[in-house]
Parts: structure tokens; C-alpha cells; sequence
């Protein structure tokens, strides 16, 4: 990799990779001691409350702490009137939450989750300080510092949840969690270096106000999005399918999370950074790239996935059902990791309101789609998730071709080729493993794994022989005509 912004780039997606290995891998041992050890009722209210923190932490900061990275003033100065700005609703939200949690809870089919939206409800100020340092981070792709706060602060909210489900807090044990991870988010990133001071700037304010109106409804849609199938859910088949419902979501977004989130969090400064130094005839090139990477990993993660999707039940058989669920939301979630970077593109080339326009075109699309799917139950929810996602894929492509950020069709087509023969050897393997007899069994379910992952990533190399170095090289180089910028901060 040549060039002072791809290797930061590279640096950042090691970095940011490593951090969300750790945070997120804390994640996935919690989600198996919760099916372990609470009931899929238990488990639905839970996942009705933390879907209405999430949409609460999204509230607090619509879109606003990517102004810290895109912004040509003074971030810092930026940075203390945002935290202001944030911190000042979030704590707005919690009071309201807290009132209104018994009405609200009842409304999503979860009046037994109130008690939890009130407690859940303290993390919110906590988490939008703990933003406003992830942004700074994340202008300078100085994703080292953020293992600390991000990863350790996470790893602190899985211990406590999982000793006190041990100890038979139940469902409380969960929420505590969320509280413990928001509090201890932004003391270690201070403890990093990583500090921001409430301030007011006149001019901060109105940037960050201008990015607020096209891109705060977008980043609520956003959530809205993420989470309405659980209140629709919730509304129409009650908790315990919540639950069942909620386990296949949470596995399916793993990958999600642990690959497109980091390289959509890498791709926006690098493709801000192009837009500032005067390359936007690299944008392109940067988009292929980060595509590439998401697809060919995200593609072999979600097979691997849907093929072994049967052995949920080794949670426990009454988790059967959630199945065939995660299969239908492994399709879905190759196509929101690709829709990650892509809207990251639009996003940085100065078109915030296509951005908006597609993911309120996603939630009306969805929303309509619900409201005949959900009383089919959980495999339609599923279902409709992965149509009107793969139709928003074919609908930003176009609106990336009008935006001047896509690369060549024909290059698309090939890595999507590319990534269905290493599926269908994967495929062929997963088929000859069960014709062996694999056991059903912890043991057996880690090695048909290792099989797998074997098989994928030597089938990529082989039909995909430039895949190595796309994957290293995730930012165009530097412009023999512009100097690359350097002295990136520490």
C-alpha cells in the first residue's frame, strides 16, 4: 500500500477490525448465555428495550457527530458545540422515556419492559458524550485509541450482564449492562486522551444545525429501520416471538457489525479526505475498493452462517424455530453491509439528501411490507426484509451513478460472480460434510465451521485473484499532483 492516507486507511481498518472483534465478540457470549438462560418472553422484552434505546441514542445525535469529521473548521471547536447540542437532548429523552416508559412499553406489545426502559434510560447522556469522542477519533482514522473505550467498555457490559443472569437478574441483568457500558464509554475514552469540553460556537452551531435537517431524519429512519420489525413483531405476535425472533437478528447482525460497520466508519474520512485535497476523480476507485472488501467478507460470513444456521438449537431446543429466520436475514445482511459504504459515499460527496431520500424510500417500503406481512409471522418479516433491501441496492446504485461516485458496472458484476463461486464451493463442502455425518454437537458445529471458512477463502484467492490486495488496499493512492497529507495526529 503506498501512500500516507491508505495507510492510515489500513491502520484504521486494523484497528477499528480489532476493536470490533473484542466489543463485539463480548456481544455474541452475552446473546448466548441470554438464550441460555432467559426465556424467549424474557428475551422479547429485552430486545423491545434496548430497540428503544437505540432509536433514543440515534435521536440524541441525528447524524451530527459526522460533522466533526467532515467539518473544514476547528474541530475541536466543533466537537464542544455538538457534545452541548447532544448532551442537552439526550437528557431531554431520558426524563421522557422515563415518564412516558408505561405507555410506551404497552404500545409495542411489552408493558412488562417498562421498568426496563426506565432504568435503560439513564445510558443515554453517557453515550452521547462517548459519541462525540468516537468522532474526533474517527476524523483522523485514529482508531487505536478507541479500543480502549469502545472494546473495553463493551467487554465491562458483558461481564456484568452475563454474572448477573447468573445470578438470576434476569432480564434487569441486560439493561444494567447497557447502563454499565454507556457510563464507563467516555470515562476510558478520557482516560485515552480523548476529551472534549462543552462549549458554544455560533458557527459550529449552524453547520452542525444545516447537516441536522437532511441528515438527522435520515439517521432516525435509519434506526427506525433497524428496529421496527421488533415493535411490529411485538404489536402483533407478542414477546415470545420477539425473542425467537430477536436471537436469529442478533446473530445475523454480527457480520453486519464486525465488517461493514468498521469499513463504513474508515470509508467516510477517506472519502471526505479525497473530497478536502481537491481528488474526487479517486472517489470512485475508493467506493470499488471498500465494496469489494465488504462483499467478498460479508458474502463468505453470511454462507457460513446460513449453512450452519440449523445448529441454534444447540442453545436449546425451543429456539428451533428461529432457523429458518436467520437464513432469510443472512441474505438481508449482504445487502445492508453493501448499502453501508455505498450511503457513506453519498453521504461524503455533498449529497446528504439522496441519502435521506433512500432511507425513507427503505422505511415506506418496509412499512408497507409489514403491515401485510407481520400476522404470516416471523419468516414474512424476514422475508420482506430481504426484498425491499436488495430493491434499495439496485435503487443507490443508480442514485450513485447520478452522483458521480460509482465505479464500472461490469466491476460490480465481477465480484458478485466472484463471490457466488466461492458460496457454491462452500456450498458443495457444507453438503459433503453432512453426508459424512458431521455430529450436531458444539464440537462438531466449530470444525464444520473451520471447514468452511477454509474452503471460502481459498476459493476467493483462486476466482478472485485480486481480492488480497483490494483488501489492503482500501483507499485510492495519493495524486502525483496533490501531496498527501501528513502529519496525522496521535
Amino acid at each position: 500500500m503506498t501512500g500516507v492516507l491508505g495507510a492510515r486507511a489500513m491502520r484504521g481498518s486494523l484497528w477499528l477490525g480489532l476493536t470490533n472483534v473484542l466489543s463485539k465478540g463480548s456481544q455474541a457470549v452475552v446473546t448466548l448465555a441470554l438464550a441460555a438462560l432467559l426465556t424467549e418472553g424474557e428475551l422479547g422484552s429485552v430486545a423491545l428495550t434496548v430497540a428503544l434505546v437505540n432509536i433514543g441514542q440515534v435521536v440524541q445525535s441525528m447524524g451530527v457527530y459526522d460533522v466533526i469529521s467532515r467539518t473544514e473548521g476547528d474541530p475541536k471547536r466543533v466537537a464542544g458545540t455538538v457534545l452541548t447540542l447532544s448532551v442537552g437532548v439526550s437528557a431531554a429523552l431520558a426524563l421522557a422515556l422515563a415518564l412516558a416508559a408505561q405507555p410506551i412499553a404497552t404500545a409495542v406489545g411489552g408493558p412488562e419492559a417498562a421498568s426496563l426502559v426506565r432504568l435503560a434510560a439513564v445510558s443515554l447522556p453517557f453515550s452521547a458524550i462517548g459519541g462525540v469522542q468516537m468522532a474526533l477519533m474517527h476524523r483522523d482514522l485514529d482508531f487505536r485509541r478507541r479500543l480502549l473505550p469502545d472494546a473495553g467498555s463493551a467487554i465491562l457490559g458483558a461481564l456484568v450482564t452475563v454474572l448477573l443472569a447468573l445470578n438470576g437478574w434476569g432480564p434487569q441483568s441486560v439493561v444494567i449492562g447497557v447502563v454499565a457500558t454507556a457510563v464507563a464509554q467516555p470515562l476510558l475514552g478520557a482516560a485515552m486522551g480523548v476529551r472534549s469540553v462543552p462549549g458554544w460556537d455560533t458557527a459550529a452551531a449552524r453547520e452542525s444545525l444545516r447537516w441536522i435537517a437532511v441528515v438527522g431524519p435520515a439517521a432516525i429512519v435509519a434506526i427506525l429501520l433497524v428496529n421496527l420489525d421488533y415493535l411490529a413483531i411485538g404489536r402483533v405476535l407478542g414477546p415470545d416471538a420477539v425473542g425467537l425472533y430477536s436471537l436469529a437478528y442478533r446473530i445475523a447482525w454480527m457480520p453486519y457489525i464486525a465488517v461493514a460497520v468498521v469499513l463504513g466508519a474508515v470509508a467516510f474520512p477517506v472519502f471526505t479526505t479525497l473530497l478536502r485535497t481537491r481528488r474526487r476523480d479517486e472517489l470512485p476507485t475508493a467506493v470499488s475498493r471498500f465494496t469489494r472488501a465488504v462483499l467478498v467478507l460479508t458474502g463468505g460470513l453470511y454462507l457460513i452462517t446460513a449453512l450452519l444456521a440449523d445448529r441454534v438449537t444447540l442453545l436449546g431446543e425451543r429456539w428451533a424455530p428461529a432457523a429458518g429466520v436467520l437464513v432469510l436475514l443472512c441474505a438481508y445482511g449482504v445487502a445492508i453491509s453493501i448499502l453501508q459504504v455505498w450511503y457513506q459515499a453519498i453521504k461524503a460527496a455533498g449529497h446528504p439528501r439522496r441519502y435521506l431520500a433512500l432511507e425513507t424510500a427503505h422505511l415506506v417500503a418496509f412499512t408497507a411490507g409489514l403491515m401485510f406481512a407481520t400476522r404470516h409471522g416471523m419468516a414474512a418479516v424476514a422475508l420482506t426484509q430481504v426484498v425491499v433491501a436488495w430493491a434499495l441496492v439496485a435503487l443507490t446504485w443508480w442514485v450513485m451513478v447520478r452522483s458521480a461516485v460509482a465505479f464500472p458496472l461490469a466491476e460490480l458484476t465481477r465480484m458478485g460472480a466472484g463471490v457466488a463461486c466461492s458460496g457454491l464451493l462452500c456450498a458443495a463442502a457444507a453438503l459433503v460434510m453432512t453426508v459424512v455425518g458431521v455430529p450436531q454437537t458444539l464440537g462438531g458445529t466449530l470444525v464444520e465451521g473451520a471447514v468452511l471458512v477454509l474452503v471460502y477463502t481459498g476459493a476467493t484467492l483462486l476466482t478472485q485473484r485480486g481480492t488480497l490486495s483490494e483488501l489492503r488496499a482500501v483507499s485510492p493512492r495519493p495524486s502525483r499532483d496533490t501531496p498527501a497529507r501528513t502529519g496525522d495526529r496521535r
